[in-house]
């Protein structure tokens, strides 16, 4: 039986410091855990899905393809001892998201239906959660300027039903239902709204002959660097600073997220034309979140219009449910790759048409000035990947409707046994326009951006590992709360020692420099006689300790000790934050593990807010950001019944110092204490 992935000490591994809730996390915890579930058969891997692990350098994946070429499949997991450049660490990383199955052995396994019914990891999934205090959204309304305030129009509950199975290369068939709390439960089918505010199900089906994939329902699309085309496979900048530069290009993929606007709905193929080439057609149409509007010049070219999509995925208030679904979206466009007999070079090319029902139309500030309006977005790319020895080059170029360039380069190289390095080069036009893009990029959006980055990983002796990067950007326009051009850079070094196999401690440093508009007081401070904003110099430090051990079998301890600082330019005062965590985990037997924390916190405000990884209940992901005074403690037991049957029950609460009301808005708490409770239980069939 494999052992279950330890996504927190992987996280760690995978990530830099956190400083922003708006990275995706789930995503890629989605990802790593559809790769537990539905590991990859090192047998029947391509170059292309080895990479998309994220956990192997380059000439590991060579030299794991060309064992296998030569000794033909392999035997068991624990043969990668075998094999050049698989060293224990290694192998104890990837090993929750591998497994060695003889090639073809699906159609020995019955029909499509008996597969599935057999299927190990064939489970269902019910989860309840909720806050314990009262907030003000669900207190009675009161009356403001003769109207009554806003409030959720839902429970505080929040609840998920999610069913999946599958298997690799073969099938994945799943569904989900979630209600956010605050959110009503609805039964509206001519709104589309069956319940539960989200529903999601996909059908996938691979390797049939030359049918690759057929996903119909939920679906995403990872081809070339993401220009274009990326969903669930994006880290970016990390800890790890080498392997998860590049984007992987793995074509179709099954959706079984809870994020309600990272997906495709609709219908996806892929057929294999030729031995060399596989071409993949799409076609997607959804309703989105938009807040519409309706023109008030008679002369303007639209009657209607909305100013972006919403992407919170929140529907709890009555402005909230008015946006929901209000925008129809529609998508189509293809794939063609072709990969030569020996893998090592990838050329495709992929077309990708947008149709929205309203037109969008930005808000007229300076920012926006080059930001995407209308309808329709017709965007093409060219991507590429060659492997030459120890190298790996690649890249995409992509070109959208108003001529708009965006194009990313990269180059891997394991430069010894002991040495990877990494350079890569991007521009992304300030009218370059990618609805579905996600490449590496400092922004969140492929826009209005040119850098460099350098990254470094050396083992100098055995158990130690140095990780370095160093990303110089530029924005030649202006940006959201950065009223000018401006520059920055962002670095990073990590030492990691790892005295025993089930032990690992590290350093790391980090310094960003992303200048943003000065504060109106600052402003005023430092240039009495400016009127227009002035971007200042904001630079952020911070070092983060962390050391995890297991002493015995049962017992594993994690300390963690973080902290930044941070200023808006040269000559204003710092602020700073800081997290102290002790975990403790103690498997008691084959039913029951008890996990906990505690920590202390101490953050100036906002800006300085300090983000932590917590264990959660399996498909979960809990990373509160905490700033003011206080403690924060969490219990988590995962309980083994039976066989077939698992419950997960966790406590968390946070308490605040010198502060009585927790949170702002709707979400704010009389009182100096949050406390939450979920429970989830898991029935395998």
């Amino acid at each position: 039986m494999r052992r279950a992935p330890d996504l927190d000490r992987l996280t760690q591994e995978l990530f830099a410091e956190i400083q922003s809730d708006e990275v995706p996390y789930e995503d890629l915890y989605e990802t790593l855990l559809q790769y537990y579930q539905t590991p990859i058969n090192l047998n029947a891997a391509t170059r292309e899905e080895l990479r998309s692990l994220l956990l192997l350098n380059e000439n590991q994946i060579t030299t794991l393809l060309n064992h296998r070429q030569a000794n033909g499949d392999l035997l068991s997991v624990y043969e990668l001892q075998s094999i050049e450049g698989y060293d224990l660490r290694t192998i104890n990383r990837i090993l929750p998201f591998v497994s060695v199955q003889m090639s073809g052995a699906n159609s020995s396994r019955g029909t499509l239906w008996q597969r599935i019914a057999r299927e190990d990891n064939n489970a269902l999934y019910l989860r309840y959660e909720r806050v314990l205090q009262e907030r003000q959204g669900y207190t009675p309304p009161t009356l403001y300027q003769g109207r009554p305030t806003t409030r959720y129009l839902g429970s505080a509950d929040k609840m998920l039903i999610r069913y999946r199975v599958s298997h690799t290369k073969d099938f994945s068939v799943g569904f989900s239902l979630e209600k956010d709390a605050g959110e009503p439960i609805v039964w509206n089918p001519n709104n589309g709204q069956f319940g539960a505010d989200y529903v999601s199900a996909h059908l996938l089906i691979q390797e049939r002959g030359k049918l690759k994939a057929l996903a119909l329902g939920d679906y995403q699309l990872q081809f070339g660097q993401g220009l274009l085309l990326s969903s669930g496979l994006a880290v970016g900048k990390g800890a790890e600073t080498i392997t998860t530069l590049r984007r992987s290009s793995v074509g179709v993929r099954a959706y079984s997220s809870l994020l309600e606007n990272s997906f495709f709905r609709g219908g996806a193929l892929t057929y294999q034309v030729a031995p060399t080439v596989q071409v993949t057609g799409f076609v997607s149409h959804k309703n989105v979140d938009a807040n519409l509007q309706q023109t008030q010049d008679s002369l303007a070219q639209y009657d209607e219009f909305t100013s972006g999509l919403l992407y919170t995925g929140f529907h709890r208030t009555a402005s909230e449910i008015a946006n929901r679904h209000r925008l129809a979206e529609t998508l189509g466009g293809g794939n063609a790759t072709y990969t030569s007999r020996d893998g090592n070079l990838a050329i495709g090319v992929t077309g990708l048409f947008t149709y929205y029902g309203t037109p969008i139309l930005k808000r007229p500030e300076p920012y926006n000035y080059f930001e995407f309006s209308g309808r329709e977005n017709l965007a093409l790319s060219l991507n590429y990947s060659y492997v030459y020895r120890n190298f790996l080059l690649f890249g995409e170029t992509a070109r959208s409707s108003g001529g708009g360039l965006g194009t990313v380069n990269g180059l891997l190289a394991s430069l010894g046994s002991s040495v990877d390095a990494a350079l890569l080069v991007r521009h992304y036009d300030s009218d370059f326009h990618t609805l579905y893009g996600n490449a590496f990029s400092e922004n969140t959006r492929n826009i209005n951006e040119t850098g460099v980055y350098i990254g470094l990983k050396v083992r100098p002796v055995a158990r130690w590992e140095i990780s370095a990067y160093y990303d110089q950007f530029r924005f030649p326009w202006l940006r959201y709360r950065a009223s000018a051009p401006t520059d920055g850079h962002d670095a990073l070094l990590r030492i990691a020692y790892t005295p025993t196999k089930t032990s690992l401690l590290y350093v790391q440093l980090r310094q960003r420099l992303k200048p943003r508009d000065l504060a109106s007081t600052d402003l005023n401070n430092l240039y009495p006689t400016r009127a227009l904003p002035l971007p200042g110099e904001q630079l952020r430090q911070s070092i983060l300790v962390y050391y995890n051990t297991a002493p015995t079998p049962q017992l594993e301890l994690r300390t963690r000790m973080q902290a930044s600082r941070l200023r808006d330019d040269d000559g204003l005062a710092w602020r700073s934050g800081y997290v102290l965590a002790q975990d403790v985990g103690y498997q008691f037997n084959r039913t029951l593990k008890l996990t906990a924390r505690y920590a202390i916190f101490d953050a100036d405000d906002y800006d300085s807010r300090q983000y932590v990884f917590e264990q959660d209940v399996l498909l979960a992901v809990s990373v509160p950001a905490l700033y003011g005074q206080g403690t924060r403690v969490y219990g988590l037991a995962e309980i083994r019944i039976n066989r077939s049957l698992t419950l997960w029950l966790r406590y968390a609460e946070t308490r605040y110092r010198h502060q009585d009301v927790v949170g702002t808005g709707l979400e704010s708490i009389q009182g100096s204490l949050r406390g939450e409770v979920k429970a989830q239980v898991r029935m395998k069939f």
